[in-house]
């Protein structure tokens, strides 16, 4: 492997990454919530990683593991790898506490009220960091893996978990301020929480470096269509439906899928 096609990879999932970042901005320096753009764009980025998932992701995996393994047991691994994807991401899901789960909407609002100082929003703050810490990591490995191997891929699946991270950076930053009183805290341990998406990536490329042939290639990348899946129909639709109207979400849905579709095509 190409030491800049390592950086490329590295370089795209680190944006994705510290997107939580631009979140956090976004509650310090916007008047309100702008609910609709969240609506859509989390519409958007849901329809990117379905589309891509089901037309690009999943049939290389199973193109790699019908040629190591045959086609019966190659199609009956690429459906086991899928949904092993969807379990792990379901089973980390399962031990966050709802209260300190990432994926509970915040408002901009809330940051122009007056910070209450209360030690208990601190520790739902950092829990939240450290929630989404732990939601980033399989999602770094993801970006990571499919940026290494398929770079207009990579783009376009750092681009869909950068948005999806926006909102997270105020689920992080926002009961932070009200514990402290201090946007500087709030603001870098919500851009930090992001890094766990870049070091996820270093450390699962280290782990699986010495076993990477196309049979660890074919399993890796089913796995990471299943937690695309997952995150898309778990957390994104939810989310895009809480913020806005339910026709705005599912109109972002469709543009994703018509970008991913039409971006395909344009760079085969």
């Amino acid at each position: 492997m190409e030491f800049n096609s390592f950086l490329f990879a590295f370089g795209l999932t680190l944006f994705a990454g510290l997107s939580t970042g631009i979140g956090s901005a976004l509650a310090f320096f916007a008047k309100r919530t702008n609910t609709k753009f969240l609506s859509v764009a989390l519409g958007f980025s849901a329809g990117v990683m379905i589309y891509v998932s089901f037309v690009e992701i999943i049939q290389k995996a199973n193109i790699s593991l019908v040629e190591s393994l045959g086609k019966s047991a190659g199609w009956w691994l690429t459906i086991a790898s899928f949904f092993g994807g969807i379990f792990v991401i379901a089973i980390i899901d399962k031990f966050i506490p709802s209260v300190e789960n990432p994926h509970e909407l915040r408002d901009i609002e809330e940051m122009h009220k007056k910070p209450k100082k209360d030690q208990q929003l601190m520790r739902m703050g950092l829990f939240t960091a450290l929630a989404i810490a732990i939601h980033n990591f399989p999602e770094g490995l993801a970006t990571f893996t499919a940026a290494l191997t398929e770079p207009k891929l990579g783009i376009a699946i750092a681009v869909a978990i950068a948005i999806h991270n926006i909102p997270e950076g105020i689920a992080v930053s926002v009961p932070i301020y009200f514990a402290t009183g201090d946007k500087k805290k709030a603001f870098w341990l919500s851009f930090l929480s992001g890094l766990a998406e870049p070091v996820g990536a270093l450390i699962g490329y280290l782990i699986l470096l010495p076993f990477m042939n196309e049979l660890v290639f074919g399993i890796l990348f089913a796995g990471v269509a299943g937690i695309m899946v997952f995150i898309s129909l778990d957390e994104l639709l939810p989310a895009a439906q809480k913020y806005g109207e339910h026709h705005l979400s599912i109109y972002g849905l469709i543009a994703g899928m018509i970008v991913m579709a039409v971006s395909l095509v344009l760079f085969v």
